[in-house]
């Protein structure tokens, strides 16, 4: 018997009348487990970028997300150079985490009278509740953050699954520590 890989089309043709219908069965399924599987990958490959929002579509983007999706928003204020230092690296994170979604909003269209040393805000949600919120320089990750820092922390509260292995900030912290 000849593998089918090794078979040209017209052999291929041939053999197919050998099929019976537990062949033809197995291979249906087969069919329909990668459809799926190509299925869920669209799906969880449905962000991919960075997003500008409004406060009008908020609760929309955020609130009512679907259940499966974690939501990540950043509200800032362009004058701020952390929030740009924040934005660079959540589009960055959009890009490596394509099934979550990377918001952000300038503060004064979500929330009126908000603070400048609240900012940056990073607020993460799963459900419509909150999970985890990041606010101000210091619990962003300070002037010098570092992508590999934001994302261990987004990792910290279930929005991501990071490859890192370890947190990027460890020495600093242990530094601080044995002072």
């Amino acid at each position: 018997v000849k593998p089918y890989e090794r078979m040209n089309l017209e052999e291929l043709k041939e053999s197919e009348d050998d099929f019976d219908e537990a062949d033809r069965k197995a291979i249906e399924m087969y069919r329909q487990q990668r459809l799926q599987e190509w299925k869920s990958l669209q799906r969880m490959q449905k962000y991919g970028e960075l997003r500008e929002i409004c406060g009008d579509q908020y609760v929309k983007e955020v609130t009512n997300a679907p259940e499966d999706v974690w939501v990540i928003i950043h509200l800032y204020r362009s004058s701020i150079p952390m929030c740009s230092l924040v934005n660079e690296h959540l589009s960055l994170l959009a890009r490596k985490f394509p099934e979550v979604k990377f918001l952000k909003a300038i503060v004064n269209s979500c929330i009126q009278n908000y603070y400048d040393r609240c900012l940056p805000t990073i607020l993460v949600y799963k459900t419509g509740e909150i999970k985890g919120r990041f606010i101000g320089v210091a619990e962003c990750g300070g002037i010098y953050l570092k992508v590999e820092e934001l994302e261990w922390k987004l990792a910290e509260v279930g929005a991501i699954e990071t490859d890192l292995e370890e947190n990027p900030k460890k020495d600093i912290i242990n530094m601080v520590t044995l002072s």
